[in-house]
């Protein structure tokens, strides 16, 4: 069988898959506008940039998400892979603006795993499902050799409602815009990190990982104009705000210094040469939000425990569409980009 390909040259010249091309930077974007998009072809047409999908049904519009986790090792400070699993899809749902409802749980179990494990997973599930408040109706399991699925992996679709008025999306970024993010940023990739590779960094890191649709439906119930909403997963903050200014055709300038680290997580990049707005969260978004609403958005989070440390990082414009830049501590400015290959593989 063959296909045309799309210009530029498709893939960066890759011929076969490596670990980069999951890693949401830029191989990623080509693996899905130069292989998968063509390849769907019109089935794909109404396909867009944002993590979940909105379809009109009777008159409801109702959203739709789903998503793999392949995480390693499985449980980790602050989560574990079925937790993941879960606050990952509520979050991709709630992106949109969306009220999650239900979830469907699919299952790829490693023949020999023990059943302890595979119940400790289920359990964390139906307790993150609990707390986020959705429904589990419907899944699937499947069984393979050993030494084929890591223990586990989990694959989680949600759908959810999107009240009347509510459009929140990638492409709407506007000039003026106040650029918020929820909390401290890099945790999740370096917990996961620390625990695979054995690292001590002087003190525990844990994951972010939390459901983030309560605070994002008070965020809604201000009245606030809110344009976009992303939670910092696969390839951090940098990666979030790459794709936004691409997909609204905006220029979007932070200030570094007011991008919050937390000391242990800055430490660790630097002992193992990342840099903290490439590692993923899974529990912390980034909003683009109308200027004169900013002050009551930013009180509005703060008052819930996942918004608490919210700080406004930037500013929208248009006089270079498609740059992500930061003022530095030394008031400079760089050019953030997207990495290339994956930083940190089998995170999420």
């Amino acid at each position: 069988m063959s296909f045309e390909w799309s210009c530029p040259a498709p893939l960066r010249d890759y011929d076969r898959i490596t670990i980069g091309h999951g890693g949401g930077g830029l191989l990623t974007e080509d693996l899905i506008r130069h292989l998968f998009l063509p390849g769907f072809g019109a089935a794909a047409a109404e396909a867009g940039a944002d993590d979940a999908a909105i379809v009109e049904v009777g008159g409801q519009r109702i959203a739709f998400s789903t998503d793999s986790y392949v995480v390693r090792p499985l449980f980790f400070p602050g989560g574990d892979i079925g937790r993941l699993a879960v606050h990952g899809t509520v979050n991709d749902l709630a992106m949109v603006g969306a009220t999650p409802l239900a979830l469907s749980t699919a299952f790829v179990l490693e023949e020999g795993v023990g059943l302890d494990m595979v119940a400790r997973v289920a359990t964390s599930m139906g307790e993150a499902a609990t707390e986020a408040g959705v429904m589990l109706i419907t899944g699937d399991t499947k069984v393979v050799d050993a030494g084929l699925a890591d223990g586990m992996y989990i694959t989680t679709a949600g759908i959810g409602v999107v009240p009347a008025g509510i459009d929140i999306g990638a492409r709407l970024a506007r000039p003026g815009d106040v650029v918020i993010v929820s909390g401290p940023i890099g945790r999740h990739g370096t917990a996961v990190l620390s625990v695979r590779e054995g690292l001590e960094f002087g003190t525990e890191i844990e994951s972010d990982c939390a459901p983030l649709n309560e605070m994002v439906a008070t965020m809604i119930g201000t009245g606030a104009d809110i344009h976009v909403l992303r939670d910092l997963t696969r390839g951090g903050l940098a990666a979030a705000l790459c794709e936004i200014a691409t997909e609204a055709s905006v220029e979007i300038t932070v200030d570094e210094t007011s991008i919050p680290v937390p000391p242990a997580v800055e430490a660790a990049c630097g002992f193992l040469g990342l840099d903290p707005i490439h590692v993923a969260n899974e529990g912390t978004l980034v909003a683009f939000v109308h200027p004169d609403d900013a002050e009551r958005v930013l009180a509005t989070m703060h008052d819930h425990p996942h918004g608490a440390d919210a700080v406004a990082i930037g500013e929208v414009s248009t006089e270079r569409p498609g740059m992500v830049s930061a003022r530095t501590a030394l008031g400079s400015h760089r050019v953030i980009t997207r990495p290339l290959l994956e930083q940190l593989p089998r995170i999420c």
